[in-house]
């Protein structure tokens, strides 16, 4: 029993990451089109914020274990400020910040319809920080780090990601030339009588 609430500090934890880092590929993995013609896309976008609700759930398993545990004895103010914690701040403080980001966006998707468009697709976009805040935490803070099995599979995904993020910008940049090309060849000014054309929005909405 001594280890009980230790122990499902560190289980939620990793499954706290593995749920984000499926939320993130996921997401990419609607963006990027890589995915069966044959799934569904509404499908698709519910497994997507299933996932990212998911992992903030499992975010309060983790913090409930490190707040009942007495081995390090966190108290509300080591898990919310960062660097306030006198065991490896720097590390925590990683997980802290992850953390309020990830509240952050699931917040903004639960009231997507109540949010400007504009705003959603920034906070939106900090599912990327997250992840990589989180797998910091994770390498720095955790216990787990040095077992094999927890470095294959942390590597191997954030592989995937990282390759998966390539492949989304190559795609927002073979979709912007065009448009810019246009642009370029306008005539400037504009002959009288005719609009200025607008450049294209730099930011695209990455689920």
């Amino acid at each position: 029993m001594e280890q009980l609430w230790w122990d499902t500090a560190r289980a939620g934890g990793i499954t706290a990451w593995c749920l984000l880092a499926g939320s993130v590929l996921w997401g990419l993995a609607i963006s990027t089109r890589t995915a069966p013609d044959r799934v569904r896309p509404n499908w698709m976008l519910d497994v997507h914020r299933f996932l990212g609700g998911l992992a903030a759930v499992f975010v309060g398993v983790h913090m409930t274990g490190l707040l009942l545990d007495r081995f390090v004895t966190f108290g509300p103010t080591d898990l919310l400020v960062p660097l306030a914690s006198s065991w490896h701040p720097v590390a925590v403080a990683w997980g802290i910040v992850a953390m309020y980001l990830l509240l952050a966006v699931e917040l903004t998707s639960l009231g997507r319809r109540r949010v400007p468009r504009r705003i959603w697709r920034v906070v939106h976009t900090a599912s990327f920080p997250t992840f990589v805040m989180a797998t910091v935490h994770g390498l720095s803070a955790g216990t787990d780090r040095h077992d094999l099995v927890w470095q294959v599979t942390l590597w191997s995904t954030v592989a995937a990601v990282a390759l998966l993020t390539v492949v989304r910008l190559l795609q927002l940049g073979e979709r912007s030339t065009p448009e810019l090309a246009t642009e370029a060849a306008a005539p400037w000014p504009p002959p009288p009588g005719t609009r200025a054309p607008v450049a294209p929005p730099i930011v695209t909405e990455i689920r």
